[in-house]
């Protein structure tokens, strides 16, 4: 349904004496920007507290006038999402002429406003709602989604609420969000609200679920719905990011896997030496096996760096093990 929202608040004005026409107007932006009291109040050479006073005994009259099609319809609206909506969010869904909707809303016995806090933001209510009792239950998700540690599909949400008006309860959070793929959980976390490309290269590798070349990482970033940006993603960025951050690995040329993998920062030397002194003595096939377990590099770069006498030595049975003297 489509209103002339505009048309209304003129009618609603209608009669008031000028001043206190020209108080609701700047308050709530009708013909431009909403103003302070103290902006007013300077211009009109009268106290804030006096301006306060002319918009409410403004609003009272007002209400004696507002269009009980206007409230049937806001109050239904709001009923649809569970009777609480985003502030925001629900002056867009009636509308795009956004500071008259909020103004006619304003004015509604059966809606309310909820102001915004550090932990919820401002959202309109019907009046039957009970706030302390939509807190509670957007904090026991919040709690919830603590517990998984992890992000989650709306469906996988352990909560009473109606599944149909969950999206409502949490997007009242400022501690809650959805990631790039529509699952749910906190704004602190990397994975819901990756913050700058190496957050993105993380999320990344652990969508793929394998070590990626650092010009690869670029591409898929800058064409996935982590870039929500849109702009374009440096390949030259992506390797120096990944190189400072130690949830990477370099395990091959210009290829990066993640440390939760069970990789180990080091060079082959450090890989192969390693081995050794977890496993004990090994041949140089045993030795190749597990080191190209953990590095992406070729055969002859594990044999190279086993002819290397101050850090490896053999024994009469061909196995190798760590020159403990050149390590002392």
């Amino acid at each position: 349904m489509k209103y002339n929202y505009s048309k209304i608040c003129s009618f609603l004005l209608k009669g008031l004496p000028e001043r206190t026409k020209q108080v609701i107007i700047r308050r709530f932006g009708l013909e431009g920007e909403k103003e302070s009291l103290a902006s007013i109040g300077e211009s009109l050479g009268i106290t804030r507290e006096r301006v306060r006073q002319i918009e409410r005994d403004g609003l009272l009259t007002i209400q004696e006038k507002q269009d009980q099609k206007i409230t049937d319809y806001f109050s239904s609206s709001l009923a649809s999402f569970g009777g609480i909506k985003e502030e925001q969010a629900f002056v867009s869904y009636l509308g795009d002429q956004k500071n008259h909707i909020f103004f006619l809303l304003y004015l509604c016995n059966d809606i309310k406003l909820n102001l915004k806090d550090k932990d919820f933001y401002g959202f309109w209510y019907s009046k039957d709602k009970d706030i302390k009792k939509i807190k509670k239950r957007v904090n026991d998700i919040l709690t919830f989604l603590k517990k998984e540690g992890r992000p989650v599909d709306l469906d996988k949400i352990e909560t009473k609420i109606e599944k149909s008006f969950l999206e409502s309860y949490l997007e009242l959070s400022r501690k809650i969000k959805k990631d790039p793929e529509g699952r749910v959980g906190l704004l602190s976390w990397p994975e819901v609200n990756p913050r700058g490309v190496k957050d993105k290269a993380f999320l990344m590798l652990q969508k793929m679920g394998k070590p990626l070349h650092f010009a690869q990482l670029a591409s898929l970033i800058e064409h996935s719905p982590f870039n929500q940006s849109g702009g374009k993603v440096y390949v030259t960025t992506v390797h120096n990011e990944l190189i400072k951050d130690q949830r990477f690995v370099l395990v091959g040329r210009g290829i990066y896997a993640l440390k939760d993998w069970g990789y180990q920062p080091g060079v082959v030397k450090d890989i192969i030496a390693d081995t050794l002194k977890e496993k004990g003595p090994l041949n140089k096939d045993e030795i190749l096996e597990s080191v190209l377990q953990k590095r992406f590099v070729q055969e002859n770069t594990v044999y190279l760096n086993l002819q290397d006498k101050k850090h490896f030595l053999r024994d009469e049975k061909g196995r190798y093990f760590v020159n403990r003297i050149r390590e002392a």
